[in-house]
């Protein structure tokens, strides 16, 4: 039987490439869930001048192939503008590591739509976010799939632990079905703002448990 990984992929498997985090980052973004078996942090520095990824890391939890996207996406976006980073495909991830396995094809589109995340939140803490649609609850419900329970492994939604979302006049208000002193909720807490916060007509978030 044909291995179905190329030399490429082994290369960027064994030895990935700008592996790690960036500290205090202009943009960053997590994408998947271990629960699901692969997830990807992307973080990334930009030349406010020129709008260049000046610097990008990643961190992942998965496969071979999840770690050699994540590697390989770094390589291509390094020192492009934002706008030719965003337009960069998971075939062209994909083609440049030689091809993936077809099973393993959603392991280059997770590293993207952490590269592409990444990009858009930058854009949001920077104000350069073009269409402008209101906050509402369902937006922030989307952006909650995203915070990932460390209890469950599973987003804060899926796992149920949402008890209610309220927009008003700038203000989003969270409450976690969770207790304030539990280990995990300061983090849970922090990953909460960071996802709402960059939110344009946001001015204030708050993260309340129900216990």
């Amino acid at each position: 039987m044909k291995f179905p990984y190329s030399d490429t992929v082994l290369e960027h498997f064994r030895h990935p490439h700008n592996v790690g985090k960036i500290e205090d980052p202009d943009g960053k973004a997590t994408e998947g869930s271990p629960a699901c078996g692969d997830m990807v942090a992307v973080y990334i520095s930009v030349d406010e001048a020129s709008r260049r990824i000046s610097d990008i890391k990643f961190e992942s939890y998965g496969c071979a192939s999840n770690i050699a996207t994540g590697s390989i996406i770094t390589e291509l976006a390094m020192g492009k503008t934002l706008d030719e980073a965003r337009k960069i495909t998971w075939k062209q991830a994909a083609d440049a590591l030689g091809g993936l396995p077809a099973i393993k094809a959603h392991c280059s589109v997770l590293a993207i739509e952490g590269l592409r995340s990444a990009i858009q939140n930058y854009e949001e803490r920077h104000g350069l976010v073009k269409e402008r649609k209101p906050t509402t609850v369902e937006v922030v419900r989307r952006r909650l799939r995203k915070v990932v329970s460390p209890i469950t492994g599973l987003s804060v939604v899926r796992s149920s632990m949402v008890d209610s979302i309220e927009v008003k006049d700038g203000t989003v208000r969270v409450v976690l079905d969770l207790p304030a002193a539990h280990q995990f909720a300061p983090a849970m807490k922090q990953e909460v703002l960071e996802k709402i916060d960059p939110l344009w007509d946001v001015q204030e978030v708050v993260v309340d448990f129900t216990e």
